[in-house]
């Protein structure tokens, strides 16, 4: 992760940060200002990005290294600890639908996630029974943004499932957390702009944990830029 510790890096201080329109945390579409020098930015822990490799991995550049981030690993990371954290402080905020979005499931998942509709709507999810075997969602988390609605629901009925017997509510509420996370974050294949890749490995290194995907493994890779680790 990038904690504290990392803050006290050169070029990692206030000044610095300030010259990003960061905006949420979950967004990666804050925007750096255009007259940044790049320079600047190669004395942040993550650097600054130079290109953008399969429309999935981030290069960027420090005074020292080359760092090769996993866009959609490292922003699905840090959706999650947003999601986290509102959770800690207040319900998710949602979005009302047009038009409710009805999905049909299996009887007993329709059942699940009738039963737990209290705990997902402070996930920003509001949903109900619509007739047998059916859900009919008329919010989501607003920090999702757009998302594909049948399949979050159906991913999360399947998550409530393997999980609903052992899991306390806690461990249950990341487990639903990480979910909603992967339907939030940017995807792989979909091109940023610079200012967007910049802004998201700021993000990162203001977020406790980002170093790791929700799974454990790294989003990150670091090499000296004398290739002798190679």
């Amino acid at each position: 992760g990038y904690g504290d510790a990392q803050q006290q890096r050169a070029g990692f201080g206030e000044n610095d940060q300030a010259a990003f329109e960061t905006g949420p945390l979950h967004s990666a579409d804050a925007r750096a200002s255009q007259d940044e020098p790049a320079v600047t930015l190669l004395g942040t822990a993550l650097g600054a990005a130079r290109a953008q490799v399969h429309e999935n991995y981030i290069v960027a550049q420090t005074r020292d290294s080359l760092v090769i981030v996993d866009q959609h690993a490292a922003h699905e990371r840090l959706v999650y600890e947003a999601l986290k954290n509102a959770l800690h402080s207040r319900a998710v905020p949602s979005q009302m639908l047009l038009l409710p979005e009805i999905v049909d499931l299996a009887e007993e998942d329709a059942e699940r996630l009738a039963m737990h509709s209290e705990t997902l709507a402070r996930f920003g999810l509001g949903l109900e029974r619509f007739g047998p075997g059916a859900v009919a969602v008329r919010e989501t988390p607003s920090m999702l943004g757009e998302t594909n609605v049948q399949q979050l629901v159906r991913d999360l009925a399947d998550e409530i499932a393997d999980n609903d017997t052992v899991e306390t509510l806690k461990e249950r509420l990341h487990h639903i957390a990480a979910t909603m996370a992967c339907h939030g974050s940017v995807r792989s294949g979909r091109l940023l702009k610079p200012e967007e890749m910049n802004a998201l490995l700021r993000q990162m290194e203001a977020t406790p944990g980002s170093g790791t995907c929700n799974h454990g493994r790294p989003n990150s890779r670091s090499m000296s830029a004398s290739f002798s680790s190679i």
